[in-house]
């Protein structure tokens, strides 16, 4: 039943056992999965029941499949494409290159794109 699921999807799954490691969530009948608790939220986790509740069904991504049995999850990486849609504030375009260049030969184009956005 195992390889109905696959690294990167994105389920639906219900909480069925809290642990102060984290947080393990039922897929189906037969198949269960843990969520660690960096995977719970961005930040600081101190408390696992602040942020979420036995029996309360939650949307998760699947990070890894170590053999049938092993399902590692995360409900962060179902949130942060809906965070960085949803910050004005963040530092990053997506057209913005990252690299090695020169500050001499960005310089240019930094003030030219902060001019475009002042106006």
């Amino acid at each position: 039943m195992a390889n109905k699921f696959e690294v990167g999807q994105v389920v639906t799954g219900k909480v069925t056992g809290i642990q102060p490691y984290g947080l393990f969530i039922a897929l189906n009948k037969e198949l269960q999965g843990l969520v660690h608790i960096s995977e719970i939220t961005n930040g600081y986790v101190s408390n696992i029941y602040d942020h979420i509740s036995i029996g309360k069904e939650v949307k998760v991504k699947i990070i890894s499949m170590d053999g049938p049995q092993k399902i590692s999850l995360s409900i962060k990486a179902t949130e942060n494409n809906q965070e960085k849609a949803s910050n004005p504030f963040s530092t990053q375009s997506e057209d913005q290159q990252i690299g090695f260049d020169s500050l001499k030969e960005k310089l240019p184009q930094w003030l030219k794109q902060a001019s475009k956005e002042l106006k």
